[in-house]
């Protein structure tokens, strides 16, 4: 695995003083990677345990999107720490960095399975091209929870956010404060499930307006407060008037506010998805463009992951084997009193 390991603590570290980037981003940085413990996963029996339905719980590892990312630092953390209140502080964590390369995502879950993770959690950066990794660690007798967005391949659950409903209560959001009238872009990311989904959500709600218009919706801004910028900036010049522009993440989202900042343009207003603290502080501001996000827990899937996965290896499959946690819209009228997932 050509990856380097840091503790997530210094990630966090590294967090706090670069730039906060968001939950769909795609950044160049594909060899960040965390190890909670410096030991090696030595569990070997991991086959028998699945089969037996009396696991302890000795290992998880963790293949995230980007560990530039605040949102999945924080379901590092939480996986850390659930993994260990559930086996004890001996269990081996490992969270590593896809940088949404597929190759490299692969190779992770190959490795996890050599090593004979009890628990793969998988956040795709391709919910098809993954398929034969997950098909490998699954015939070896691993078990593998993908989290927050779909991944094919025979997982054993998938913990993600009702991205449908986010999508939905956002532009629903839009469509009320229009008053069933206007213009409206839509600022598109990676092609992953959990982005698809809120597109879909969004459209599903503005179609039933005749009179909203979508003026774009395929540009990709790659989760990104840079890409949302770059995006906004090409759509302001584009577009001479524009009413809202609904954001699939908040990076994306700052990005775009950043945009209309340096175009001196107030004429629009912003919704978004995450419930990022950058976010809150933005709509917290009411003099800013930005209007709502429909908030996400990210601490709480990673969580539900671990639980489900540990579950499982006991002998205790899920109710549902897809499990869809709700979104709360987060506006300028409440965001004194919701918090977002800081």
């Amino acid at each position: 695995m050509n990856v380097k390991k840091i503790t997530i603590a210094a990630s966090l570290i590294g967090l706090i003083s670069g730039s906060l980037i968001s939950c769909t981003n795609g950044s160049p940085d594909g060899n960040t990677a965390t190890n909670t413990d410096t030991k090696p996963a030595t569990n070997t029996s991991a086959e028998t345990q699945t089969s037996t339905g009396n696991g302890k719980l000795k290992s998880v590892a963790f293949t995230v999107g980007d560990l530039s990312n605040p949102f999945f630092v924080l379901m590092g953390q939480a996986t850390e720490a659930e993994a260990k209140k559930i086996g004890g502080k001996d269990v081996n964590v490992t969270v590593v960095s896809s940088a949404y390369d597929l190759n490299q995502q692969a190779n992770q879950i190959e490795n996890f399975t050599a090593s004979n993770t009890d628990i793969i959690i998988v956040n795709a950066a391709d919910k098809s091209g993954i398929k034969p990794a997950i098909e490998k660690a699954k015939q070896a007798g691993r078990i593998v929870i993908a989290v927050d967005t779909g991944a094919e391949g025979g997982v054993d659950a998938t913990i993600t956010t009702n991205n449908v409903q986010a999508g939905e209560v956002s532009c629903k959001y839009i469509a009320d404060r229009l008053k069933g009238k206007g213009n409206v872009v839509i600022v598109n990311g990676p092609p992953v499930d959990s982005v698809t989904q809120r597109v879909s959500g969004c459209e599903n709600v503005l179609s039933k307006y005749p009179d909203i218009k979508i003026l774009s919706k395929n540009q990709n801004a790659e989760g990104s407060r840079d890409g949302g910028l770059r995006v906004m900036t090409d759509l302001l010049t584009t577009f001479p008037k524009i009413d809202a522009v609904f954001a699939i993440n908040d990076p994306s989202g700052v990005g775009a506010e950043l945009a209309a900042n340096q175009a001196q343009r107030k004429d629009f207003f912003i919704v978004g998805v995450d419930g990022a603290p950058e976010a809150i502080t933005a709509i917290a501001n009411k003099d800013g463009i930005y209007a709502a996000t429909a908030t996400q827990n990210p601490r709480g899937m990673a969580e539900k992951a671990v639980q489900v996965g540990n579950d499982i290896l006991n002998g205790k499959k899920p109710s549902s084997s897809t499990i869809l946690i709700p979104v709360k819209l987060i506006t300028k009228d409440n965001v004194s009193t919701e918090k977002g997932w800081k």
